[in-house]
């Protein structure tokens, strides 16, 4: 069983920049494979980005690539989501997963435990 909380989200200005943080609690934090997915109003949820639990290799939307850096730290059972020049249409929700299954997924269906997520609004 894995618990999720995420925090770091706020209200910025298209440009600038925010870091969310996932704490897991759960001793077997280290060997799932994480995620951030994020759900604007009226939209479907939607993958952002993952990491592996071993080697680190990494995953990303297209949308992300280049602004937005996942990254995890097993001694403090945390993953974080640095989020660099925010465009308005990166505002959400952001929810952070964790997939036991295996290599990073884009798929929601691979992720069994859910945090209750951290708004994220850029204005323009």
């Amino acid at each position: 069983q894995v618990q999720l909380v995420e925090s770091g989200g706020g209200l910025v200005q298209a440009g600038g920049s925010l870091r969310l943080s996932c704490a897991a609690s759960g001793r077997t934090f280290s060997s799932y494979a994480m995620g951030w997915f994020r759900q604007a109003p009226g939209k479907e949820r939607e993958f952002v980005a993952a990491i592996s639990w071993s080697d680190g290799s990494v995953l990303y939307v297209d949308s992300v690539k280049g602004r937005f850096t996942i990254s995890r730290d097993n001694a403090k059972n945390t993953v974080y989501l640095q989020m660099n020049s925010l465009k308005p249409e990166d505002t959400a929700v952001y929810y952070c997963a964790a997939d036991p299954h295996g290599p990073p997924s884009s798929w929601t269906g691979e992720y069994d435990y859910w945090g209750q997520g951290t708004q994220v609004t850029v204005s323009s």
